[in-house]
């Protein structure tokens, strides 16, 4: 655990997000490495197929993530105020939440998995690829909400480097069964989903046995677990905002889906590479931002509202720097890094086509999540979620169902970086008017 409210704010921040980085660069490496494997071993339509669930699935699990920011900002403004009764109880709530909701939306995400992507117009060619790998991924839900919470706990009290042991680990199991199932046993997509449930579980069940017995406040176990109904009702208060933000994201997403499936396989296959490696390139932005998130959680628990500007420039001043440095890599390198996934040509070209185009302006996205992030950990998540969904659903959707009639794929592409700098600025504009300060839900007396 570390207190983020005394020390030199860029150190502590620093400090903080590489390990939440490190460990965001292997929970990636999940999906990357299936799209990796599944390209190279199968073909092009079973990585079109992989591809094509990722909106699905993260459509399912973004109310309850919602949730899970919402506890993570209450366990950092508790923890920062060194209400250690509270931050317990909170940790048993979130746990109690998690796990009802991860059996509901696997029913439901089971039930109605291939209407789903018919509704998408996802070519018939791919449609019982699609369906096959999301059924079986869906039964692993369980431990994937579970691992989730435990992550988000742990980053709430300031520790992000422990998720990261057991993420290592579970990726490198991914690894060894990916090849397994994939290339020695030949099952597919399925093995694809079997891979991963499986990594994810081991995950979870190596994180509860350690924290049951090494750590200090987290004790994982079906007894003695309390629910606090007004924790319940003050995280979905904080996180319900960002849990529709996201849900209306994942939609945004199978919208765009949408517009790409009528433009065929080949352009799906392109589409879902080049957003695999796209997640990888802004994960230093979404660690540092997750990281100032805690610190000005902890920090507004504790009164120290001097320390969040600060905090928020020298994050800023490092995004720019590591996003910079990955821009140049991504634009002349999108070639490369697209035949890691495939040896087809077309899926290569138009790929990198799409990299270099949002690889561009990475810096935008950069500093909107930053300065997002003082909102959402001062408990103001309502505005920034308003922001989000204007800047997808209001600019980048519509720009790209109508560009794509005029410059087909491109105006796809160019529909991203406009909607980042919509979105940029209406952030910045309103952490300006300072509203922020005034949610904090710890209040200090004087």
């Amino acid at each position: 655990m570390q207190d983020l409210t005394t020390g030199i704010e860029r150190k502590r921040i620093f400090k903080f997000a590489v390990p939440m980085l490190i460990g965001n660069v292997f929970q990636q490496l999940y999906n990357v490495i299936d799209s990796i494997i599944v390209g190279n071993f199968i073909g092009e339509y079973a990585l079109a197929a992989v591809g094509a669930s990722f909106p699905i699935i993260f459509l399912l699990i973004s109310l309850v993530l919602g949730l899970s920011t919402g506890a993570t900002i209450l366990i950092s403004q508790f923890f920062g105020s060194k209400d250690l009764k509270k931050v317990k109880l909170t940790i048993d709530t979130i746990n109690i939440t998690l796990f009802i909701s991860a059996i509901i939306i696997s029913i439901i995400g089971t039930i109605f998995s291939k209407d789903i992507f018919i509704l998408l117009q996802l070519p018939k060619d791919i449609l019982p690829l699609a369906t096959e790998y999301l059924d079986i991924y869906l039964l692993g839900f369980v431990a994937f909400f579970g691992f989730y919470g435990i992550s988000s706990i742990l980053r709430g009290l300031g520790d992000s480097k422990t998720p990261l042991y057991f993420l290592v680990i579970a990726t490198i199991t991914n690894i060894i069964l990916d090849l397994v199932f994939i290339v020695v046993l030949e099952l597919g997509v399925a093995g694809a989903a079997y891979a991963t449930i499986i990594s994810q579980g081991g995950a979870f069940i190596t994180a509860i046995i350690y924290l049951n017995k090494y750590h200090k406040l987290i004790r994982i176990s079906i007894f003695n677990v309390k629910f606090d109904k007004k924790i319940f009702l003050q995280s979905i208060k904080i996180g319900l905002p960002s849990g529709i933000q996201t849900s209306f994201v994942a939609l945004g997403m199978m919208a765009l889906f949408g517009i790409v499936n009528k433009f065929g396989v080949t352009i799906i296959a392109a589409y879902s590479v080049a957003l695999r490696i796209d997640a990888f390139a802004i994960l230093p932005a979404m660690a540092f931002a997750m990281a100032l998130t805690t610190f000005v959680g902890q920090n507004i628990g504790a009164n120290k509202y001097d320390r969040v500007k600060v905090g928020l420039i020298s994050t800023i001043k490092m995004v720019l720097v590591v996003t910079a440095t990955i821009s140049l890599i991504i634009v002349f390198g999108a070639e490369y890094l697209m035949m890691m996934f495939t040896k087809e040509v077309d899926i290569i070209r138009l790929g990198a086509e799409y990299l270099r185009i949002v690889g561009s302006f990475y810096i935008l996205f950069s500093v909107m999540f930053a300065v997002n992030a003082v909102m959402r950990g001062a408990g103001d998540t309502l505005i920034p979620m308003f922001i989000t969904l204007f800047a997808l659903w209001f600019v980048r959707i519509p720009i790209a169902f109508y560009l794509s009639d005029i410059y087909g794929e491109k105006g796809i592409w160019w529909s991203v970086p406009i909607a980042w700098a919509v979105g940029l600025s209406l952030s910045f504009l309103y952490y300006k008017t300072k509203r922020w300060k005034r949610m904090s839900l710890v209040k200090k007396q004087d």
